[in-house]
């Protein structure tokens, strides 16, 4: 039944600029119902892409946030006592198999390598997903895709993707738009003008270089955001960046004071 997703579909157009062909390359996957990673820093607009996909493909979209905690039930569903006994719930995985959703893992290297198992047989020709528990095989809707996204910077090799699971999905690489079309975004989303969201794309650009080199990642799109928002408020901009970015970023004394630096250079 359509209905199981219908909760799952999104109603308005999310806002969002392609940086490349992208999109078409999305759809193209998409025909093909290809499995699908997405690769990039923290906060460069991956979910935001699928979200956006999920709505110009009119397909209703299943999001998990992975952690080190989530095990194969979180994933596929577990059977819970209620009013009638004990019944079977499908998990977020098994609603998207079973109903025709796309289904998107976010940060999928976070889950424990044995939960990340039960999605192998979903990412190959067989296209199924097994509910051993309840003894049931379940052949994908036609209209199934998994999606999955991870930072490969950020990641510690203990939690890097194994080749075997890397070896099923086709990839898409993403980066932070260029500095004109990262500012447009920040404006859009945060309600401020081009001066400021530019000003602001200039201080994570000089906190992007020292990625590797103090910090291990530089001041995402999302930050950039989250500072405008409040910009756009009336906190003054040094606070705003202050609490959105710098103390957000770090703990170390000399790596806040550079990143004071660059916030001091934009907005004297």
């Amino acid at each position: 039944m359509a209905s199981n997703l219908d909760a799952y579909r999104l109603a308005i157009e999310p806002f969002y600029r392609s940086t490349g062909n992208e999109v078409s390359l999305y759809e193209h996957a998409y025909s093909h119902r290809l499995p699908l990673i997405l690769k990039g820093p923290t906060g460069c607009g991956k979910t935001r892409f699928v979200e956006y996909m999920a709505w110009k493909l009119n397909r209703p979209l299943v999001t998990l946030a992975c952690n080190e905690d989530m095990t194969a039930s979180d994933l596929i569903g577990r059977y819970l006592l209620d009013a009638q006994g004990t019944a079977w719930h499908d998990g977020p995985l098994t609603l998207a198999v079973r109903h025709g959703g796309i289904c998107y893992l976010d940060e999928v290297v976070e889950a424990r390598q044995d939960t990340t198992v039960v999605i192998h047989p979903l990412t190959d020709a067989r296209r199924i997903l097994s509910l051993d528990k309840k003894g049931e095989l379940i052949h994908a809707h036609p209209d199934f895709q998994l999606v999955v996204s991870y930072n490969p910077g950020y990641q510690s090799r203990s939690k890097d993707m194994k080749p075997s699971t890397r070896q099923r999905f086709a990839a898409l690489e993403f980066d932070y738009p260029d500095a004109a079309l990262e500012a447009e975004i920040v404006a859009h989303e945060a309600g401020i003008s081009s001066d400021i969201a530019a000003r602001l794309v200039g201080i994570a650009h000089r906190s992007r270089a020292l990625k590797h080199h103090g910090l291990d990642e530089g001041i995402s799109t999302r930050m950039l955001i989250y500072a405008g928002v409040l910009i756009g408020s009336g906190v003054n901009p040094r606070e705003s960046c202050d609490m959105t970015m710098t103390r957000a970023l770090t703990d170390d004394p000399d790596m806040a004071k550079a990143l004071r630096g660059f916030v001091e250079a934009y907005f004297e």
